[in-house]
């Protein structure tokens, strides 16, 4: 028995990609932007394992005997989205980015979309969700006009209050939504947005529902399974990969429940298995934001639960702590930003060693693919034998 634990911290970049000037993100580096922010991080677990040693970070000061391995990843495929994350790690390239809407969806995408559903729409324009329910929030109360906004990311999202549309009715729509966002409109995910509270003090609530296009080709995770070797997804996981390749699903309302669900699956599912968890806060509620204060906070959290997990490996697991693109709170704009991400490996036979910097997200993919002895082809390289005695 044998378990590989996968945490994407969503939204916690290194640094700036070279190609980060294509998306407006030159300079950006999302952990040590926070760092310098807030005077320091205090990260002692994650520092330990060799979190200092990717980067310079204020705080976490770099590691002469680590105990884990430590790099970071560049992403390949086009985008700096979370879907487009995902799907690498997974061991997917994608050669053309999710489709964009910068100005606004075009009109016969709006149409086709209220027809649907039955009555009009209201924004249709990139912005913050946060924002845009303020700026719309009254008039939507009351219309019953659901609200769709995108962002630089490929998304489509329907914001409206629960009191208004029901939960049922807002998945329902997502659900249309996703079906007729095909072709050349396929966006990565359509999101479903609910939130509550009064004109003035609009809250988004936890409902949040991601609504994926299925992956493109087979992933990392199809393979496991063809094994028989199960897959627990942690948190928007099922949701990222429309459950294709997921066994059984843990949906999280927070960064703390999800890391109670990873330790939780440590203590019951004693077999071979791959658990792979997403914390989404510090994109969702930190990186969109510009709070700054507020993404130390968490991962000042994450770090002082990271015994909790180290605690609950076995003899043979693998821990893999990474990220999916960044999220800079301290640049202009609210937008994912194109950066590497933190690779940490850990567990009991792993060497401290630099990884360096990996070519792709997918070397995860092909590392799982090596450490369960499953064929999986993909552009990824393999680190297995790198930090295994």
């Amino acid at each position: 028995m044998k378990r590989v634990v996968i945490v994407v911290l969503d939204s916690v970049g290194v640094g700036a990609l070279p190609d980060a000037h294509l998306y407006g993100d030159e300079g950006s580096n999302t952990l040590a932007h926070v760092a310098k922010a807030m005077g320091g991080l205090h990260m002692p677990n994650a520092g330990k394992l060799g979190l200092g040693n990717i980067i310079s970070i204020q705080g976490v000061p770099s590691e002469e005997e680590p105990t884990g391995a430590w790099g970071k990843m560049a992403e390949v495929s086009k985008g700096k989205d979370t879907t487009t994350g995902h799907w690498e790690i997974a061991g997917i390239k994608l050669e053309a980015p999710f489709p964009t809407y910068p100005d606004g969806f075009p009109p016969d995408v709006i149409e086709a979309f209220e027809t649907m559903i039955g009555r009009k729409t209201l924004g249709n324009y990139p912005a913050s969700g946060t924002a845009i329910i303020e700026e719309l929030g009254e008039e939507h109360m009351k219309t019953g006009f659901p609200i769709v906004y995108t962002s630089a990311d490929s998304v489509f999202q329907i914001a409206a209050h629960e009191d208004i549309v029901p939960l049922e009715q807002l998945y329902e729509w997502c659900e249309k939504a996703r079906a007729m966002l095909e072709g050349e409109h396929a966006v990565g995910r359509v999101i479903a947005r609910p939130f509550v509270g009064e004109v003035g003090s609009f809250q988004r609530t936890p409902h949040r529902h991601d609504y994926s296009l299925p992956p493109l080709q087979p992933t990392v995770l199809d393979a496991l399974l063809e094994r028989g070797i199960p897959v627990y997804g942690i948190g928007k996981i099922s949701d990222i990969f429309a459950g294709q390749g997921i066994t059984e699903s843990f949906p999280t309302k927070s960064n703390a429940a999800g890391i109670s669900q990873v330790v939780e699956l440590l203590e019951v599912k004693q077999e071979s298995c791959l658990i792979f968890a997403n914390l989404v806060d510090f994109d969702m509620l930190w990186g969109h934001r510009n709070d700054a204060a507020g993404y130390a906070k968490g991962l000042e959290e994450f770090d002082a639960r990271l015994p909790e997990i180290l605690d609950g490996l076995n003899r043979d697991d693998l821990l893999l702590i990474i990220a999916d693109h960044g999220c800079d709170p301290t640049v202009p704009g609210t937008d994912h930003t194109r950066e590497y991400v933190p690779l940490l490996v850990a567990g009991h036979d792993v060497i401290a060693v630099d990884l360096g910097i990996r070519n792709s997200f997918a070397d995860v993919a092909k590392t799982v693919a090596d450490f369960f002895e499953v064929e999986f082809d993909t552009i990824g390289v393999s680190f297995l034998q790198d930090v295994r005695r």
